[in-house]
């Protein structure tokens, strides 16, 4: 987690990822549904860089 300063941290959690067919679950921790505000139907973007980077947000309509 280069680049990341400890004081920033929010939220720290694992989850497993499950698959069954071309399907690819996860499960969004429980600290980070709160800190996004989240609601049923809500969309998230993920954005993947060359270095392992991801970033998760919320998409705002």
């Amino acid at each position: 987690m280069s680049g990341i300063e400890v004081d920033d941290i929010v939220c720290m959690e694992e989850t497993h990822i499950t698959v069954r067919g071309y399907r690819r679950r996860t499960t969004i921790p429980s600290c980070v549904f709160k800190f996004l505000e989240l609601e049923d139907g809500d969309v998230l973007r993920w954005v993947a860089t060359k270095d392992g980077t991801v970033f998760i947000t919320k998409k705002t309509m």
